[in-house]
């Protein structure tokens, strides 16, 4: 965004006090369009940087619309410079209440009294934790009640991770200006936005929609139309490799849920023992039973036939429930290494091929990965907290250096491909925090790949409906109890949904941010 910014300025000439004019109205416009603003009263509470600039802009527009801002200072005022520097010294002209805030309890005590708070304290730029009498006057905001609106991102919230830096404003909206931030996308600090608005402040089109720009909403085309004329074959075949004595719901939900959201031919290859168990919940899965470790794994001794069926098939799903049972992870490094089709790895495959990451970077053929927090601080050999603290970061090196795409999954899963590219998946609910959701997600991007579309896009495409399954399943019912069998059950809804996706409701569910 800086980088944006002084293009903006230096490239086109586009002044700096005009940014900021056009991203304290947009502000301002999402304010009055919630708050009716003619003699109703406002707390605007401003930083000493630009954000606080911008809340001097959203205070000038109340008070010409009738509105009574009170605008708080907190710092030094002498240290505006620039636009913010001009706009203090035009609201310093009107007719507005301005304090220089010293201590908490004044603002608590006037915020009793008003009908919003604008928080314009901090920009994207905050980079420790907060503290003191900021900290304070956060706290009083949150405990005010009162609706708030935050200008770009609410303050508190890491701009470039999305995590609370000690302490962060719950806003009731959120503008934020010329594109949304990481911050405004990833949980936390995604639920601290509420209702997610962006505004392009009058940036050229070429900037905002650069080719270089490698973070972007998942938010891709509808999904194919069927080929009215194909048989099985044509949606593809997918090979399965799954299970293990106490895992008989992976294979059986990979498979399945490829086939529930448009793949033609599914085949199963699992212990030999477990296939008539699954077979009574999935006769339309062909299966491939396989010899069995003695802990009732798949055993090393499949390996060739194995190798032999993955050459019958269009993609080949490795690892959900497949166990850890040694000779099964050789196998399943084995697999990985002779395989020559696309791949996707999920589960136990994951931690097996941790164990020799080098056998993915060398792989021709496309790989996916479809680790969870705890599976991609194996893979990396980093804690859980500091994947969290900078996912996006960890994602693309990580992607590099194993030549994979990688789905990390999570609220707001992250799709990271080896080219840096990563994108923001906004489908899904707390729901599908559940066993087996991610057996789904297996067979959802099997599926895509099923319906014609390229290894990336359908990566893509099939993290969307998984998520956009789960979102049906819960406005069906309700986000508690729903379990994996629900998310499969809804997958051929979320297909065809998608496929007529110019609903703009639907639009801007999921694009992140409504443009304003």
């Amino acid at each position: 965004m800086r980088e944006m910014d002084r293009t903006a300025v230096e490239t086109f000439g586009i002044e700096e006090k005009l940014l900021m004019e056009n991203a304290g109205y947009a502000a301002f416009k999402v304010l009055s369009d919630k708050h009716k603003i003619e003699n109703r009263r406002f707390a605007v509470i401003c930083g000493i940087g630009n954000n606080g600039g911008d809340g001097f802009v959203i205070a000038r527009k109340i008070h010409s619309a009738g509105g009574y801002p009170i605008v708080f200072i907190l710092g030094d005022k002498n240290k505006f410079k620039g636009a913010a520097k001009l706009n203090l010294n035009i609201i310093t002209k009107l007719p507005v209440k301005i304090y220089d805030v010293t201590d908490a309890k004044s603002v608590k005590k006037e915020l009793v009294h008003l009908d919003a708070i604008v928080d314009a304290i901090f920009g994207t730029g905050l980079a420790r934790d907060v503290g003191g009498l900021y900290k304070d006057v956060i706290e009083a905001v949150n405990q005010s009640g009162k609706p708030v609106l935050s200008a770009d991102i609410p303050s508190g919230i890491h701009g470039d991770t999305g995590q609370i830096m000690g302490c962060a404003v719950n806003a009731d909206y959120t503008v934020t200006f010329g594109l949304p931030k990481i911050g405004n996308l990833l949980y936390p600090g995604y639920s601290h936005c509420g209702a997610l608005y962006v505004t392009h402040i009058s940036f050229p089109r070429s900037l905002y929609t650069a080719d270089h720009l490698e973070v972007a909403i998942n938010l891709t085309a509808p999904v194919l139309n069927r080929n009215v004329t194909g048989h099985k074959k044509t949606f593809k075949e997918t090979l399965v490799i799954a299970g293990a004595s106490t895992y008989f719901g992976a294979p059986l939900l990979s498979a399945l849920s490829f086939l529930k959201s448009g793949g033609g031919y599914a085949r199963l290859a699992a212990p030999e023992s477990m296939v008539p168990f699954i077979a009574s919940s999935g006769a339309e899965i062909v299966f491939a039973p396989q010899k069995e470790t003695a802990q009732k794994s798949i055993s090393l001794d499949n390996e060739k036939n194995l190798l032999d069926l993955s050459e019958k098939a269009d993609m080949v799903i490795i690892g959900p429930g497949l166990s850890l049972a040694d000779e099964t992870c050789q196998l399943v490094r084995n697999l990985v290494s002779g395989i020559k089709k696309p791949i996707l790895i999920d589960g136990d495959g994951i931690t097996a091929v941790s164990n020799d990451l080098d056998i993915l970077s060398a792989r021709k053929s496309p790989t996916i990965l479809t680790p969870h927090p705890g599976e991609m601080a194996r893979i990396t050999n980093t804690p859980v907290s500091q994947i969290n603290s900078d996912k996006i970061n960890l994602l693309q090196k990580t992607c590099a250096r194993l030549n994979s795409i990688i789905v990390l999954k999570g609220a707001h899963s992250l799709i990271g491909y080896p080219d840096g590219r990563v994108f923001i998946n906004m489908s899904g609910n707390s729901g599908m925090a559940t066993a087996g959701s991610g057996d789904v997600l297996t067979g959802s991007i099997a599926g895509m790949y099923g319906l014609g579309l390229s290894v990336p896009d359908a990566v893509n495409k099939g993290v969307f409906i998984h998520g956009l399954a789960g979102d049906l399943a819960a406005k069906s019912k309700g986000e508690d109890g729903i379990t994996a069998q629900d998310i499969l059950n809804f997958l051929p809804d979320a297909v065809k949904l998608d496929r007529r996706k110019s609903d703009r409701t639907f639009h801007n569910r999921y694009a992140g941010a409504i443009v304003i």
